[in-house]
């Protein structure tokens, strides 16, 4: 090869576009990531458990463990007044049959709530696969039960609507799948179960189903050297199908939760209330106690539509998203319950989403005299000019409310969203921005929360 034919070859070979620095598996290369814009936008996603435990319906998707180690005597007993003697937990996957599900229905639920992405639940830590995987043979949902690939049901629903996101939750460990058990005992000194079922299954549905977000769970006490986790999602940013516009969450190992990965969730229900350096996301429910549908559970064991949008709020101010978990039944419907919280979240979102989707965290978050008032910020600066938004979780019995951490700022006017074109009087005070609030009709569609769009100059 001639001196000017290297130098030639060598300038293609740089400027090619197909030629770009791959993320190493090490947490340093993972972690210096961007993470798409897509999810910091979205703010609000529903989370879905819904597997074989939704059968039982009692003690939900922990059934299993907490009956097999027959430690709950509640358990037991619930076993013993209405299951055969020699019963076990395989026997509910015929009962699983989903012949109520309506994936369409679903998913305009969804959109009508507001939610901009559903995280399902491909694998718990029962091992059920709610997709035909080829590693988990007569224990998915084609196989067995509904004989349906209940994944790929959800995601053709779900991509019919642009603005919701398609993710799916992996669980990596099977509570008792034998070469997890062998692992386990061999102090994850061998590899069984990672190189012939959870690495095998996360490749399948990543290639078949191409989820844009990824929420692992279940380390199983293990490291993610063990998991080969950094592998994993090296081989997601670099070469997988959803490559650019994939997201995951932190909890790939035992050492990870709060430390590593694409955004964190570091505990179930985390609300640091507080804003944090790293992206974050409050993953919490409906129903109080449980994840997956439990039929034990009176109107006292659900949060109101109050409690969920001052949620919502609140954890938008500290620069997370909410990922707000519902469970179907085994027969595949969202009870009346469920759907009522989300479509009043989703009657809220109409009128006041523009304070949540797309926003920032402003200076302050929460009020510095009027603790229930809680601000984003629309991230829109234009010349000298920009907007706050101050969201009242309370309505203040005088109709007026003091805005402390607007003390030291120049308001050039004050409306509240759904009220479009109509100024609220204001005046600056020495304690801060004092807002006169509008006298609302019972019948207003004003309710739960309301927002303040304050412009700034």
């Amino acid at each position: 090869m001639s001196m000017l034919v290297a130098r030639l070859f060598v300038l293609s070979t740089l400027c090619a576009p197909w030629v770009t620095a791959e993320y190493q598996p090490t947490w340093n290369s993972l972690n210096s990531r961007p993470l798409p814009k897509w999810y910091d936008q979205s703010k609000f996603g529903i989370f879905l458990h819904w597997g074989v435990y939704s059968v039982p319906s009692f003690r939900s998707e922990w059934f299993w463990t907490y009956w097999k180690v027959r430690k709950y005597p509640d358990v037991v007993e619930f076993m013993e007044k209405n299951y055969p003697p020699g019963f076990e937990y395989p026997e509910f996957a015929p009962m699983f049959k989903a012949e109520l599900f309506d994936p369409k229905a679903w998913a305009e639920l969804f959109q009508k709530a507001g939610a901009r992405y559903v995280v399902l639940t491909s694998k718990h830590h029962e091992g059920f696969t709610n997709w035909p995987s080829k590693y988990s043979w007569n224990w998915n949902s084609v196989d067995t039960g509904p004989h349906r690939d209940l994944v790929g049901d959800v995601a053709a629903a779900i991509r019919n609507y642009t603005d919701i996101h398609f993710g799916l939750y992996y669980s990596l460990y099977e509570w008792f799948h034998p070469l997890w058990q062998e692992d386990k005992a061999n102090k994850h000194a061998t590899q069984y179960y990672v190189e012939e079922v959870m690495q095998p299954q996360l490749h399948e549905i990543v290639e078949t189903y191409k989820p844009e977000l990824i929420w692992a769970d279940g380390s199983g006490g293990a490291l993610d050297t063990y998991w080969k986790s950094r592998e994993f999602l090296a081989w997601l940013y670099n070469h997988s199908p959803v490559k650019d516009t994939v997201v995951v969450n932190d909890r790939w190992g035992i050492n990870d939760q709060c430390k590593n990965g694409g955004y964190f969730t570091c505990h179930d229900r985390y609300h640091p209330k507080s804003l944090q350096k790293y992206k974050w996301e409050d993953a919490t429910t409906i129903q109080k106690s449980s994840w997956g549908y439990q039929r034990n559970t009176d109107i006292s064991g659900y949060r109101t539509t109050n409690e969920l949008v001052d949620l919502l709020v609140s954890v938008v101010s500290c620069g997370g998203n909410l990922l707000l978990n519902v469970g179907p039944t085994h027969d595949g419907r969202i009870m009346p319950i469920f759907e009522e919280r989300l479509l009043e979240i989703g009657e809220w979102l109409n009128i006041n989403g523009q304070c949540i989707y797309g926003s920032v965290p402003w200076l302050h978050q929460n009020d510095t005299i009027s603790p229930n008032v809680w601000y984003t910020s629309g991230g829109n600066v234009t010349g000298e000019t920009s907007t706050v938004y101050a969201v009242l979780l309370d309505w203040p019995s005088n109709s007026s409310v003091l805005l402390g951490a607007l003390s030291s700022h120049h308001v050039t006017s004050v409306e509240m969203l759904g009220l479009t074109g109509t100024p609220l009087k204001f005046s600056s005070v020495s304690d801060g921005l004092q807002v006169t609030l509008p006298n609302l009709l019972p019948s207003s569609n004003l309710k739960w929360a309301w927002t303040l769009k304050i412009t700034l100059q």
